[in-house]
């Protein structure tokens, strides 16, 4: 099974978290709803790469975020691809939420309550991801 090294960013303001819907134009999980996330660049930590895509995703960069938590790595196996998903979670807090604005990669965002994540389909473990950040100590 191939390994791969993911970020997932949770963006949150107002006690609200963002989730993304994925667009038909991404490599996998199309209109599922997810987090700021990507694969990590070789030669970039994880934090960088989760700087990058937020950046990328949503046009904000590190002086509109406040890290808030980076949370224990989550190991997420998807027998239909064939992949294990190394995902390293982290949790900002956005300064300024109407700089916000989505790329290609999704269709749609929301801000919703974290407890509402199961009411979506997202992503595989976006709860479990969640719950590796949700709590700031």
């Amino acid at each position: 099974m191939k390994e791969k090294h993911v970020v997932t960013s949770f963006l949150e303001y107002d006690n609200k978290i963002l989730i993304l819907r994925r667009s038909q134009a991404v490599g996998t999980y199309q209109g599922k709803w997810a987090g700021v996330s990507g694969y990590i660049e070789e030669g970039n930590t994880s934090f960088e790469q989760s700087l990058e895509e937020i950046k990328e995703e949503t046009g904000l960069s590190q002086v509109d975020l406040e890290l808030i938590k980076k949370g224990k790595v989550l190991e997420v196996m998807d027998e239909d691809l064939g992949r294990k998903w190394i995902v390293h979670p982290y949790r900002f807090r956005v300064k300024d939420p109407t700089r916000l604005r989505i790329d290609w990669e999704h269709k749609e965002a929301k801000w919703i309550l974290p407890q509402d994540i199961v009411k979506y389909s997202t992503v595989p473990k976006l709860k479990e991801t969640w719950e590796r950040v949700e709590n700031e100590n």
